[in-house]
């Protein structure tokens, strides 16, 4: 009784626990020089309640830039369709923001935006989003592929016919990195990528 009463207890803590963050230091040793020059040096790594690292995460030193786009519902508007923003490592088995299983392993992270078909509505009040590739069906740092070709890439990352997706905005937040739980699920990593900070949504899955 007494044992059960103790899985129950720890469960419940897991549950109800917190993702922490801590430094995560060098970018992957696996990945290409070209890759590995763009991010910064020092990443930030995302422990689980279980006090396992979940994820790690290295964002470029440089934000990509390109010509402003005029759609009010773009909250990052001069960075260009399918640039590189950094890399994100999983240390276990993982869920994008739709809740599709990714593999543990490394992928690129890289800018896209919802197409405006009717098909996405009400999934984020913005359109920008990250997509998610394997790092070894990543060929080309500096290579900006179209919405068609980058969600090709990324079907790989989910297995499926939608890509692997991260919820991305621009960040209002006071300090960087800083990593806290908004609303009653989604866990959101507030950090700069060069000059620009930025939002992700590393823990969550989108309700509804």
């Amino acid at each position: 009784m007494k044992n059960s009463l103790f899985l129950f207890a720890l469960s419940a803590s897991v549950a109800f626990g917190q993702y922490k963050m801590e430094p995560a230091g060098a970018p992957p040793s696996e990945l290409p020089p070209a890759f590995a020059s763009m991010l910064q040096p020092q990443g930030v790594r995302i422990l689980a309640p279980t006090g396992a690292a979940y994820c790690e995460v290295w964002l470029r030193t440089q934000a990509p830039s390109g010509p402003k786009s005029g759609d009010d519902a773009v909250v990052l508007p001069t960075i260009p369709q399918g640039a590189l923003l950094g890399v994100i490592r999983f240390a276990g088995p993982a869920q994008d923001r739709r809740g599709q299983p990714l593999k543990p392993g490394i992928y690129t992270m890289r800018y896209s935006q919802y197409p405006v078909n009717g098909d996405h509505q009400g999934v984020a009040p913005q359109r920008d989003f990250v997509l998610l590739v394997p790092a070894g069906d990543d060929k080309d740092a500096n290579a900006t592929p179209n919405f068609d070709a980058l969600v090709a890439l990324s079907n790989k990352a989910s297995g499926t016919p939608h890509p692997a997706v991260l919820s991305i905005w621009n960040s209002s937040a006071s300090k960087f990195p800083a990593f806290s739980k908004q609303g009653d699920h989604d866990w959101v990593l507030d950090a700069k990528l060069g000059d620009l900070g930025i939002s992700i949504i590393l823990v969550g899955k989108v309700e509804g």
